[in-house]
């Protein structure tokens, strides 16, 4: 990975993206987290008061009476009469990539694309100067399609948002969980150390995450066959193939709660989207035989693992299951022809109940 400069007060902003005048659209979906949502918004609209550009808020099909509740607070915050900010309903949870989707292609409210979308999590929490922070990295690197924030949670421990792309070696180093492997495989560790100064590296995560608005013209947006997990990581793939870089800037901080709508934490079995995500990446990026092999290294790193717990009181660090979930999956999908249906008419997948 490859160090990058932060852009100082003197840098001339690129003119290409509009200058001090370029806009930016934050975007932030709700799902089931209405008071979240607000609080949320709440710090991005006071970041953005000097930056032009719009908040729009998308409940992604909640069908909880969030949007409701979200439509009584706005209005009486007065947040839609200010013109900075709108409210959308989907009618459907399609996960975080849709979601995404549905602000990307609704643009600013006067009908013009944004120079730049702010993807914002509803669980993230924007610090002073965050927003601009991004934006003018991405103004003084032209180079630069991606940048993502610096992210912590509320009690002020950094969560990882560095990383590499998986593969077959990353797979297996992620599996085994042993310190010489880590040692011999560092280049290929997904998880970064987290850097401190402005870095090129393969992806970060959507929780705070700029784009400039040519990456989208040039990859259309996210992959809705991803539901949940990965669409970040083969967004910026697609991007890097593309010819745009993306970035991790410290100086933009975010504070995040985590996992407040997916459950994550509390998994007691891996969903069956996430297992259907991992491989639609793995296909989509590098095809049939990588994709045996990355299992294959998954699912023999898992066994080593499981070995060396059977001596020693190395704990269990998977969801119950996992590795068999993993196989019998895998086994179904792999060796069978994929029929992709068109992206309008997929169907959300048989768990709608989370949502990133």
């Amino acid at each position: 990975m490859t160090k990058a400069a932060a852009p100082s007060a003197a840098q001339t902003l690129d003119t290409s993206s509009g200058g001090a005048e370029a806009r930016i659209l934050t975007i932030i979906l709700n799902y089931k987290t209405p008071q979240m949502t607000l609080d949320c918004a709440a710090a991005a609209l006071e970041q953005m008061e000097e930056l032009p550009g719009e908040v729009v808020i998308i409940d992604n099909g909640s069908a909880d009476g969030s949007y409701e509740q979200l439509l009584t607070a706005v209005q009486e915050r007065g947040w839609l009469d200010s013109g900075r900010l709108r409210l959308i309903a989907s009618d459907r949870n399609g996960g975080f990539g849709a979601g995404m989707n549905i602000g990307f292609r609704l643009g600013l409210a006067d009908g013009s694309a944004p120079e730049f979308y702010y993807l914002l999590n509803s669980d993230a929490f924007v610090q002073r100067g965050a927003i601009r922070a991004l934006r003018d990295f991405l103004q003084a690197t032209p180079t630069a399609g991606l940048v993502g924030s610096y992210v912590r949670g509320t009690d002020g421990t950094p969560h990882c948002t560095a990383f590499r792309f998986p593969t077959i070696a990353g797979e297996f180093e992620s599996s085994v969980r042993t310190g010489i492997v880590t040692r011999l495989l560092k280049d290929a560790v997904v998880p970064m150390e987290i850097p401190t100064e402005p870095t090129q590296l393969d992806w970060t995560a959507g929780a705070s995450l700029m784009i400039r608005r040519e990456v989208i013209d040039a990859v259309g947006g996210f992959d809705e066959t991803f539901f949940l997990y990965f669409e970040e990581t083969e967004l910026c793939h697609r991007a890097a193939r593309a010819g745009w870089s993306t970035h991790y800037l410290p100086t933009s901080e975010v504070a995040h709660v985590g996992s407040a709508s997916t459950g994550m934490k509390d998994w007691q079995r891996t969903p069956q989207y996430w297992f259907d995500s991992r491989l639609h990446y793995f296909l989509s990026t590098h095809g049939r035989a990588y994709t045996v092999g990355a299992t294959l290294a998954l699912i023999s790193g898992s066994l080593l693992y499981g070995l060396r717990r059977l001596v020693s009181d190395k704990p269990a660090s998977d969801p119950p299951y996992f590795l068999r979930d993993l196989i019998v999956h895998h086994s179904r999908a792999i060796f069978r022809r994929r029929k992709t249906q068109p992206m309008e008419t997929r169907q959300t997948p048989s768990q709608p109940e989370e949502q990133k």
